[in-house]
């Protein structure tokens, strides 16, 4: 299995810490060429302007949208949920568009505002009943709508903080901060999943 972290700017290093330590490959992502052979991406945290400004530039644009239009699944975290939906702050052309969500940036409150709460977790397989998951929240987006193909896992104060739609799983908070590495799990065994689902396919056309 290998994993590429978009590793244009932010909290990439600590989500390749966590997925390393899960025993699986990674590769930092700069260029389109290095998204080649990766099983699965995460978009990590950071400033969502220099983040899309800087994959414009570099190329990765239009190949990370087809990337998630492939069925790739993809983890997104605070900046990287904002770059998977459909509209932010109202506006369309900001995002990859790759989710029926809508979000609004920096709703939580500016950096001083930021904080850790214990979310539960509603959907993730095999962890029902399971114990909350600690988020940390840093000028954290609100999701503000979310469409009918939209699974929430996680809430926060009655609105929505984690959710999936099929191959892609993005959250509000920062997993890769915390020593709780279950949405990182959850994250491979999608992967491991859709590599099976290729592996059978290819078997049945040959």
């Amino acid at each position: 299995m290998n994993i590429g972290v978009l590793a244009l700017q932010g909290a990439f290093r600590e989500h390749r810490l966590v997925l390393e330590r899960l025993g699986v490959s990674v590769r930092e992502v700069r260029l389109p060429e290095e998204l080649r052979g990766c099983d699965g991406l995460v978009l990590p945290g950071g400033e969502t302007t220099a983040q899309r400004r800087l994959a414009r530039v570099y190329g990765l644009w239009e190949p990370l949208r087809e990337m998630g239009e492939r069925g790739v699944p993809i983890l997104g975290t605070c900046a990287g949920l904002i770059l998977m939906a459909t509209r932010v702050d109202l506006q369309e052309g900001l995002s990859l568009a790759l989710m029926d969500i809508d979000v609004k940036r920096n709703a939580y409150g500016r950096q001083v505002h930021s904080f850790e709460a214990y979310v539960p977790l509603r959907s993730l397989e095999s962890e029902r009943g399971a114990r909350p998951l600690k988020a940390i929240f840093i000028r954290a987006p609100r999701i503000v709508r979310v469409g009918p193909e939209v699974a929430i896992l996680a809430r926060y104060d009655n609105e929505p903080v984690a959710v999936q739609q099929g191959n892609l799983l993005a959250t509000s908070f920062h997993p890769e901060l915390t020593s709780d590495d279950r949405l990182h799990r959850y994250f491979l065994r999608l992967v491991e999943m859709s590599l099976s689902a290729a592996r059978t396919g290819a078997m049945l056309g040959s």
